[in-house]
């Protein structure tokens, strides 16, 4: 058997809030780790130039053990401007902000990829890009949505240069003047037909729903002391269930399979941002009630059939179609995860089975982020996250790993 080329307690793999988050508290604990991946790359290559953050800035905090690193602290420092509820984040001053605390808090990171992650005798096998082998007895996967992008059936047999997740565009400049359809009810839907328009492309969504759903103005809800009672603030927002899904993800965890699904599928599910809504209204066709039954390629443009709730059917083409469907966990898709892990490794409808410190089936291999929303809640598919994650992550890092 070759030898590794080197020797490490933790590998965290992932270098955005959750990577970055858990690296912090293992460096607080002194626990050896490396880190691999390019720091806030999903947030850096994977949404576009103009987004805003849906969530408020109170709630896009990254995790340290001293809690001082937020993002209030980032702004403050650099002159920027901030509001904890009342004014949208900028995707530029987040990433920024992302960068400063890799910088300040996690200078060990590498920039390199990890290719190959296989089971040895005691360890784990960790192969990276340059052709290094390291072995760790702990290995933390935070690849947040990386490999889990879904795009409809429908148009599995379309090209990229037709049809294309969201999440691969940074810049929609290259769509100026051309004919796109955006596919979704949701805030990226919704913000990427804004920044296509505002763009000058001819854009129009397509929704199934009969409406669409809006996030209130937290300017509106200025609460009575009695109202903060009965309906607490939290990381996800204001009500009781919001609460419980924010500070009790370890009970979560015990409801029932089948009903963890649906609250994490339904729970702040499709809606837009209150400062988005000036900026769709009017400015393009949303056409509700409507779906996509097929889609061909006809001469270099993509034909749709659209499906009404009213039974009508029409045809319209398009030279692009933004398929905004969010993310489907899917352990499988993981391009570096040895196939013989995966054969071992208990899943539920794709996602990983987990302990309560987020440590799967095969001892010692965590995952996190949106990887652990179906055993966590929702809290895991948002930055409000970590403040869970981080530090029970790293606790567990500190024990031998159980066999």
């Amino acid at each position: 058997m070759n030898l590794p080329d080197s020797t490490t307690e933790v590998v965290v793999v992932g270098a955005g809030p959750y990577g970055l988050s858990i690296a912090s508290h293992l460096r607080q604990r002194s626990i050896p780790f490396r880190i691999f991946g390019v720091p806030m790359q999903n947030w850096r290559t994977a949404m576009p130039k103009g987004m805003f953050l849906k969530s408020e800035g109170a709630r896009s905090n990254l995790s340290d053990p001293a809690l001082a690193m937020t993002l209030a602290h980032h702004c403050a420092s650099k002159n920027l401007p901030y509001s904890d509820h009342i004014m949208p984040i900028p995707l530029e001053t987040f990433v920024d902000y992302g960068l400063a605390f890799q910088q300040q808090l996690v200078p060990e990171l590498e920039e390199h990829k990890v290719v190959k992650l296989a089971g040895k005798p005691g360890a784990f096998e960790v192969r990276l890009d340059t052709g290094e082998v390291i072995a760790a007895t702990r290995v933390v996967v935070a690849v947040g949505t990386t490999y889990f992008g879904y795009v409809p059936t429908e148009f599995a047999a379309l090209p990229s240069e037709l049809v294309s997740h969201s999440r691969v565009h940074s810049d929609f400049a290259k769509f100026s003047h051309k004919d796109v359809v955006g596919i979704g009810g949701g805030q990226s839907a919704l913000e990427t037909a804004a920044l296509l328009h505002e763009q000058n492309a001819r854009v129009c969504v397509f929704v199934r729903e009969t409406r669409l759903a809006w996030n209130p103005d937290p300017q509106d809800g200025v609460q009575s002391a009695l109202r903060r009672l009965t309906h607490p603030d939290s990381a996800l927002g204001v009500g009781w269930n919001l609460w419980f899904y924010t500070n009790r993800p370890g009970v979560f965890k015990f409801f029932p399979p089948p009903l963890r699904t649906r609250v994490v599928k339904q729970v702040l599910g499709p809606a837009g941002a209150w400062w988005l809504r000036d900026r769709v209204e009017g400015r393009f066709p949303v056409c509700l009630g409507q779906g996509v039954e097929r889609a061909v390629e006809k001469g270099g443009r993509v034909y749709l059939s659209i499906a009404c709730q009213d039974g009508h059917r029409k045809e319209i083409c398009a030279d692009h179609v933004i398929a905004a469907t969010g993310y489907k966990v899917d352990v499988a898709s993981l391009p570096f995860l040895e196939t013989s892990l995966l054969s071992r490794m208990r899943r539920y409808q794709g996602t990983p089975v987990l302990s309560s410190d987020f440590e799967s089936s095969i001892p010692g291999l965590h995952f996190t982020g949106l990887a652990a929303a179906q055993q966590f809640g929702p809290s895991m598919r948002f930055v409000a996250g970590v403040h869970y994650a981080a530090p029970k992550i790293s606790n567990a890092c500190q024990f031998p790993v159980m066999c």
